[in-house]
């Protein structure tokens, strides 16, 4: 099979193609023929030696996929081969097969569309990550408002749409005006630019002066302590990665005088932790991907070959939505 192989710690552009064995399931274990593999920021990080594991070499990226399963370890009852699934692991995904753990694969509908197949290999993190946000770490509750700093991200974009299906007013922040559009287009009721100096400003008046009730931070940086000024009282600001580089240093005192929260939000330890309930909102996310009321934006897909230039495009903050390597197209 082929796939994309990391051979020493470094930037995208020293990931090669490479004819490698197919691997062969160990028990508990499925392989998968991937038909779709999402390009997410801590892929950038493994293959730069920056996470918080490192793999032995050479190694595959790609912690997040979907396909059909092509093989079944010791064990295994749960799946068939044929079976359309979507899954995680914690590496090798950008690959025409993967191996991953039984318990980290999710069977989809039968009548599941190739289309589909694909945009759910872009679904899993983003998605998975905004709907525990906001529900289980925020609590939000219809009529409530939602700033969404970084709405043109692919994480961004998903708590712009899981926000308006779960009754909130959302107030998209973005950059550019092709990603705001593109909040515009998942719902944002609101699509304001955070890097002006009235961003504060501008909030005040949309919210009439009571300020946000939650703030959905992927960004941190510079923009995190205007955005945690702007909460109103018993807020909830979700800290949920640091995209733009820096970890703020944010007054406390702010949260005493608004009698607001500071929430972590780290998906990966959820799913550990919680498999019940991280199985049950991976349920209803995916029945609402299949039924057509969320829709992911997935903005370029790329062939193997390209996977330093997607991981590039994702760590110049360039994308808007998601990326997505496809195995089977064409270099």
């Amino acid at each position: 099979m082929k796939a994309v192989v990391c051979d020493a710690w470094g930037t995208p552009d020293t990931l090669q193609v490479k004819d490698l064995q197919l691997p062969e399931p160990a028990p508990g274990q499925v392989r998968v023929r991937v038909r779709a593999a999402a390009v997410n920021f801590p892929d950038a990080l493994l293959v730069a030696g920056k996470y918080q594991f490192k793999p032995d070499f050479p190694f595959s990226p790609g912690a997040e996929f979907s396909g059909t399963v092509s093989a079944l370890g010791d064990g295994v009852s749960s799946f068939a081969i044929g079976d359309q699934v979507v899954g995680t692991t914690a590496f090798g995904a950008y690959a025409e097969e993967v191996l991953a753990d039984a318990a980290q694969v999710i069977g989809l509908p039968n009548d599941t569309s190739d289309d589909e197949l694909q945009l759910a290999g872009s679904f899993l993190l983003t998605y998975g990550t905004s709907y525990h946000a906001l529900k289980d770490r925020a609590a939000a509750k219809p009529g409530e408002s939602l700033l969404v700093l970084g709405a043109g991200g692919g994480v961004g974009l998903a708590a712009v749409e899981l926000g308006k299906r779960m009754g909130l007013r959302v107030i998209a922040a973005a950059s550019t005006e092709a990603k705001r559009e593109a909040a515009r287009s998942r719902g944002a009721d609101e699509a304001i630019d955070y890097t002006t100096d009235d961003f504060r400003g501008q909030l005040k008046t949309l919210t009439n002066g009571r300020g946000v009730d939650i703030v959905y931070d992927p960004v941190g940086g510079d923009i995190a302590e205007t955005a945690l000024r702007s909460v109103g009282w018993g807020g909830r600001y979700l800290v949920v990665g640091f995209a733009g580089g820096g970890i703020p240093k944010l007054p406390t005192n702010l949260l005493l005088l608004k009698g607001s929260a500071l929430v972590g939000v780290f998906w990966g330890e959820f799913v550990r932790r919680e498999p019940e309930a991280h199985a049950a909102n991976t349920r209803q996310l995916l029945a609402w991907l299949h039924d057509g009321t969320l829709r992911p934006l997935v903005s370029a897909r790329y062939p193997l070959s390209g996977a330093a230039q997607a991981l590039d495009a994702l760590l110049g903050r360039d994308a808007i939505g998601k990326l997505v390597i496809v195995p089977s197209l064409a270099p």
